[in-house]
């Protein structure tokens, strides 16, 4: 399950320089929404190509993520189109409840849609990581948030995202799980997080939109 908000004042800690007029960017805060939707949409990417994985939930009404071209066909790995489920609006909490609602009581995982240098590899050897516990939680490259949460069938997840959602979720029952690759916990926040993204290597659409501010 890959939860994605409304793009409409997304990711407001990420400093970016003004856009030159040549590059098709309004301001700054379009740059945050075209970086913002990047993000999830090679976010997406790597997780329909990610073997073992067998069903992609999108939590969006996010127009721009959901109408994107390719979701309704079949992953790179096998796993078949995007199944969307509609956003209630009520935060990160709820729009995971609502995935968590679809997808049933098989294995489960809920991946944070701001993870741009994100691989298949790096998702399947995080998601093989935390299949040995009952549940897991990956933290942040900080430590304090959380961008990937798992339970294994019939356990039942415990989502507690909001601020210091790591220790939350420790206490909920998740067993820490750190040792995945940075790409796994390399969420994007600020403009530091987004330096060091790039650093890995960012997905096609966020270097897309990176050339657009340098061109």
């Amino acid at each position: 399950m890959v939860p994605v908000k409304r793009l409409t004042g997304a990711k407001s800690r990420l400093e970016v320089a003004h856009p030159p007029a040549t590059s098709g960017f309004a301001d700054a805060s379009a740059v945050r929404r075209d970086l913002a939707r990047a993000f999830a949409l090679d976010t997406l990417a790597a997780v329909r190509a990610t073997p073992g994985v067998a069903r992609v939930v999108l939590v969006s009404s996010e127009p721009s993520v959901v109408g994107a071209p390719g979701l309704e066909t079949p992953g790179a790995s096998g796993v078949a189109a995007v199944e969307v489920v509609p956003d209630p609006g009520d935060g990160l909490g709820a729009a995971v409840a609502a995935g968590v609602a679809h997808a049933g009581s098989g294995a489960r995982a809920v991946l944070l849609g701001d993870l741009p240098s994100l691989r298949a590899a790096d998702l399947e050897a995080a998601l093989r990581a935390c299949g040995g516990r009952p549940r897991a939680v990956v933290p942040d490259a900080a430590g304090t948030g959380t961008t990937l949460l798992t339970a294994r069938a019939g356990q039942r997840l415990e989502p507690r995202f909001g601020s210091g959602s790591a220790a939350a979720h420790a206490r909920a029952g998740h067993a820490v799980v750190t040792d995945v690759g940075e790409r796994v916990r390399r969420d994007v926040d600020t403009a530091a997080d987004l330096e060091a993204a790039v650093r890995l290597g960012v997905g096609p659409r966020t270097a897309h939109v990176l050339a657009g501010l340098t061109g």
